[in-house]
């Protein structure tokens, strides 16, 4: 049996690098949890991810159906480790089942029974208690007692100890087909895949690998040929190339970058996969298949695109063998059973991967681009994919405006505003404590651009701190991809209140002031979102209101527009000590008129976190002055 991972207590243990509210929540139809893993790159029984089973029932789901599902989803490197049972303490027996389905499962995802070790286990929910087992290869061993360790940082694990490489491939299948014989078009089709699959070990395919480009504008790479892959299982005798002992982390010359914590971006080797038709000088040969009847020619288009996780340590040589081409052809099975379901319609598949909050590893989506992203199949796609992620179904994590990209090393794209500057996002991220002993933070949920005095090109010092607010808050549901409309201007603005009646042609191009119902009346307009509205009769009132704003950030997530006397601030987020009653507000002050410079925007109090009453007895909130609170309101969609 192999080795556990040992635990910071010198003790055995199964590690989770996920965290345990996504085993338990949301809740989900059935109990079953599929625990996703990297034998190749982490300890034994480390589980970096669970997913849930979509199809059958926990004592029998449909394997098949589960397992050509995965297949598409799960990049080459991540494998099935085991099943958790969530739900009652469960006994032995229910671990050993988990642990029976788990081994069927990925028997029937790679075609072998796994050769490394696996878990089956029973997930107490109200005490969050797990009893396993877990074998090798082959027979089962009780691990009961031993240690269960949730692990604080799983992005140094991940991404220290492995890395992505990409390989993007279009291919133009020419598919011929009688034309009175439109019934065997599926098995044709099927055959066609089959045998472009097998090609890609040929000997004249040659793979040129290439890391990321560098901040000096160069990039490390090499091309390695068909001949000389190599694998862990090499063949005596056979000597090795320089090209393919080279390991991964020869391609990355700067340092990569954290996926947990850049979110969209991504740093990966790219293969490129050539065909050297002339390899040994031979001469081009024509083949000649004579059609018995008439036939029709239709090419089938093919992109795959595709991730995989090594090994930081590996050979690329071997990761091209065992994952990269591996990858491929899964994607090709995948996308031939989309296809072969309807021929004649001619799919558009596209690929796309993503890392949603709450999942530590990235997963793969086929989406058909003929439909729209509101068109109802893509929709209930996504929806199951939401489902089988352990993903919120009122956020839409897996719009394709949320990919990953993959962009040179140490860069990161910027946001302009419509006059080509750039804008700040989420500045209040490193700001200083609020200094509430013992409180609890409730913020934002997602990112933000900061808009303030004086962007674009447009003067509205003493008047436009409200509109301001507004587009803050117009960027976060855009961000968000709730929205793809243009933060509006404040002319805009302006011709929306005029179009639904509140206010007077006049107002149009005027400087007068807007408050939090005129914003509430913009988002219903321009998104469709609405708003709750929440009234004090003094600033001395407002951190009544802190547990209440608490909530909102914890469940809906928007940034909020507080509107006092002359003054209008962006409220993201609370600082809350429920025994004590102390409380401290994040702030994102409109008024600021300086340059987008972040560190002078924090030590100058910009961004900060603010007490209605500071220490030496001055009131952020005014006394003598009502205001009125703007919580929009998150859609509810995916």
């Amino acid at each position: 049996m192999e080795a556990f991972a040992v635990s910071p207590h010198g003790r055995q243990a199964l590690r989770f690098l996920c965290p345990k509210r996504s085993l338990l929540s949301p809740p989900s139809a059935s109990p079953l949890r599929w625990l996703i893993g990297a034998p190749r790159v982490l300890p034994p029984f480390t589980v970096a991810a669970a997913l849930r089973p979509l199809h059958g029932d926990h004592a029998a789901p449909d394997l098949p159906r589960e397992a050509d599902e995965i297949r598409g989803l799960l990049p080459r490197g991540f494998d099935i480790v085991g099943a958790l049972l969530v739900g009652s303490e469960g006994s032995d027996a229910d671990a050993a089942r988990a642990l029976e389905l788990a081994r069927a499962l990925r028997e029937r995802l790679l075609g072998v029974a796994a050769s490394h070790g696996m878990v089956g286990g029973c997930m107490d929910a109200s005490s969050g208690e797990i009893r396993f087992v877990a074998s090798g290869s082959g027979g089962r061993d009780a691990a009961e007692g031993l240690e269960v360790v949730w692990e604080d940082d799983p992005g140094t694990l991940l991404w220290e100890k492995g890395c992505l490489l990409r390989c993007e491939l279009p291919l133009k299948l020419p598919l011929y087909v009688p034309a009175d014989e439109i019934s065997g078009i599926e098995e044709r089709f099927s055959s066609l895949v089959e045998s472009t699959a097998a090609k890609l070990r040929n000997p004249i395919v040659s793979f040129l690998v290439e890391g990321p480009v560098t901040s000096d504008e160069s990039r490390h790479s090499i091309i390695l040929h068909g001949s000389d892959l190599c694998s862990d299982s090499h063949i005596p005798g056979k000597s090795r190339t320089k090209e393919c002992t080279a390991s991964c982390s020869e391609f990355f010359r700067e340092k990569r970058h954290n996926l947990l914590l850049t979110g969209e971006s991504a740093d990966a080797i790219e293969i490129t996969i050539l065909s050297n038709q002339s390899v040994g000088g031979t001469t081009p040969v024509i083949d000649y298949f004579p059609a018995p009847a008439p036939v029709s020619l239709r090419v089938i288009n093919l992109k795959l695109d595709i991730l995989c996780y090594s090994s930081i340590d590996s050979p690329v040589g071997v990761a091209i063998s065992e994952l990269v081409i591996p990858g491929l052809t899964d994607q090709m099975s995948v996308m031939k059973k989309i296809i072969a379901s309807e021929i004649t319609q001619q799919a558009q598949l596209c690929p796309y991967h993503f890392i949603p909050p709450g999942l530590h590893i990235p997963v793969t989506a086929i989406y058909d681009t003929r439909y729209g992203e509101i068109e109802e199949k893509q929709s209930e796609l996504r929806k199951g994919l939401h489902i089988r992620l352990g993903l919120p179904l009122d956020r839409p994590l897996l719009r394709i405006s949320n990919a990953l990209t993959f962009c040179r090393m140490g860069k990161r794209v910027k946001t302009t505003s419509r006059n080509g500057s750039s804008l700040l996002r989420d500045v209040h991220r490193g700001i200083p404590s609020s200094g509430v002993s013992g409180g609890i933070m409730s913020l934002i949920d997602g990112s933000y651009e900061y808009y303030h005095y004086l962007h674009d090109g447009i003067d509205d010092n003493g008047w436009g701190c409200a509109y301001r607010s507004l587009q803050t808050i117009m960027s976060w549901y855009r961000l968000q991809q709730y929205s793809s409309i243009d933060v509006p201007s404040h002319r805009e603005i302006q011709q929306v209140l005029v179009e639904i009646g509140d206010k007077d042609p006049s107002f149009i191009g005027s400087r007068e002031w807007i408050g939090a119902i005129e914003l509430s009346f913009v988002l219903d307009k321009l998104l469709g979102a609405s708003c709750k509205i929440i009234n004090v009769r003094s600033g001395d009132e407002l951190p009544e209101k802190c547990r209440e704003l608490a909530r909102h950030f914890e469940t809906q997530g928007t940034p909020v527009m507080i509107g006092g006397g002359v003054l209008a601030y962006t409220l993201l987020g609370v600082d809350y000590n429920e025994a004590s009653g102390d409380c401290a507000f994040l702030i994102l002050d409109p008024h600021y008129t300086g340059s987008d410079d972040i560190k002078k925007i924090v030590n100058g109090g910009w961004c900060g976190w603010k007490k209605s009453v500071d220490s030496k007895g001055r009131s952020f909130f005014l006394k003598d002055k009502f205001y009125n609170l703007l919580l929009p309101q998150r859609p509810n969609m995916v």
